[in-house]
């Protein structure tokens, strides 16, 4: 009975790892989209902590058409506590960075910047041109050429928070079309009689 309770529970956890894993391998992946990723996943974790705690599993489907005993609950209890601790190390950097605002809204409230990004977001801010291309999102927006060369201070710093790579799921699937193409190259090589 206890290991059918630890399978469901299990079970209902790489759930939710998957659906955080899932987004975590897109191509437009940023750290600004990873650190939003991240934190919701752990807001998610210090609730399911406080329900299970209480017996409240309706965020483990499988978990509540078992019977769950006390310890089990506890054990449950435990173990999200130090898959929380686990992950905020872990991922600390990414948790703790701080995303000016600007980058995600140019157009809005420039007073919290300093004096040399003022000036370069005010001079944007007059750009009526750029506020039509500023509803395609702030990644759109901040990827065009013509920003890197008009308003480079400002690309300096956008720029860490939109082209590194935060996962190693682009660089993997990098190397492995580069292998496939190799392969296949091969393969074309080899004679046949």
């Amino acid at each position: 009975m206890k290991r059918k309770t630890h399978i469901a529970y299990l079970t209902d956890l790489f759930t939710k790892f998957n659906m955080v894993n899932l987004p975590l391998q897109g191509d437009s992946l940023n750290l600004i989209k990873t650190k939003s990723i991240l934190s919701a996943f752990l807001a998610r974790v210090k609730l399911m902590k406080q329900n299970t705690g209480r017996s409240e599993f309706s965020q483990f489907p499988n978990l509540s058409k078992t019977s769950c005993q006390e310890d089990d609950v506890s054990t449950y209890v435990q173990h999200l506590n130090v898959l929380y601790s686990d992950f905020e190390s872990r991922f600390e950097d990414i948790l703790t960075m701080v995303i000016p605002p600007w980058i995600i809204n140019p157009y809005g409230d420039i007073e919290e910047a300093n004096v040399i990004i003022q000036e370069e977001l005010t001079e944007l801010s007059t750009k009526e041109e750029l506020k039509v291309q500023f509803k395609n999102g702030y990644e759109q927006f901040w990827l065009q050429n013509n920003i890197p060369v008009t308003y480079p201070v400002l690309w300096n710093l956008a720029r860490k928070f939109l082209i590194f790579f935060p996962s190693s799921y682009l660089v993997e699937r990098g190397f492995s079309a580069v292998t496939n193409h190799l392969t296949k190259k091969r393969n074309r090589l080899d004679i046949i009689s």
